[in-house]
């Protein structure tokens, strides 16, 4: 059976793993701090017919080998943690991270997940939650009687609030940020969160602002950092790159069909 067959199929295969993930990215395109993924590919193995350097005469050798590459397959998925645009909300709740860092959130099982979504709630026992209702970490809780609309976080993340029948507002807690060596090799739980993984190294933990931290901007959302043209376009050369390897399989069925042809 011809080669072809199966390489072009494994590009197929890659093709449509390749639009997979660009549909993933257009349908999170207003997901908020949604990340964009990109697909990577790499080679199959080749099969030696004459390595390079072997001798064709008793002095003389062959500059180059012979070897059929035998197809394609996904080598990994990239995340891209490049800031995404802030849009204002008017909502104090709504958080921002303007450069590097995560939210750090408490899981139901007690484990600890990160976010760069901060469309943050607060509980029927005033804790400042995520949509799903996770603790945000270190946990904050509101005092009793406190006035929402008083409610301040600065950008290094000191989160204050008025209370009925005091002056001067409250300091309830301090939001901190954590950081990874290798934020691509986290692992995506869904619910806009992630959690580490040997790849992506501990977590190191700081102040809002602070070196090596992004500053935090009330009211403010992060947007998708994903790139409508950019997706169209990659989703354009997919199919195409798609087309030629199933024109590929063709010409090859239709040489099969040929060679049986033959003892007509």
């Amino acid at each position: 059976m011809m080669r072809s067959l199966w390489t072009a199929a494994s590009g197929m295969i890659g093709e449509q793993f390749h639009i997979d993930t660009i549909s993933n990215n257009l349908a999170n395109i207003n997901t908020t701090g949604f990340k964009r993924t990109r697909a990577e590919f790499e080679d199959l193995l080749y099969q030696t017919q004459r390595l390079a350097g072997t001798p064709s005469s008793e002095v003389t050798q062959h500059p180059i080998g012979i070897q059929t590459g035998l197809g394609t397959k996904v080598s990994g998925t990239q995340k891209f943690y490049t800031q995404g645009s802030l849009q204002q909300t008017g909502n104090v709740l709504d958080i921002a991270i303007e450069d590097e860092g995560f939210f750090a959130v408490e899981m139901p099982d007690g484990t600890t997940a990160y976010t760069r979504d901060g469309t943050f709630k607060i509980d029927a026992n005033q804790d400042i939650v995520t949509s799903q209702g996770y603790y945000l970490l270190p946990r904050t809780k509101l005092p009793d009687n406190f006035e929402i609309t008083s409610l301040t976080i600065t950008p290094t993340g000191e989160v204050s609030v008025k209370v009925a029948g005091e002056n001067d507002p409250r300091e309830v807690g301090n939001i901190t940020l954590q950081r990874f060596i290798n934020p691509a090799g986290l692992t995506n739980l869904g619910e806009n969160l992630v959690k580490e993984s040997p790849a992506s190294g501990a977590p190191v933990e700081g102040t809002p602002a602070a070196q090596g931290f992004g500053a935090l901007r009330q009211s403010f959302l992060e947007m998708s950092n994903v790139s409508a043209i950019t997706e169209m376009v990659d989703m354009i050369v997919a199919q195409r790159a798609y087309e030629f390897n199933s024109r590929a399989i063709q010409t090859s069925d239709n040489m099969l069909g040929s060679a049986v042809s033959l003892k007509r």
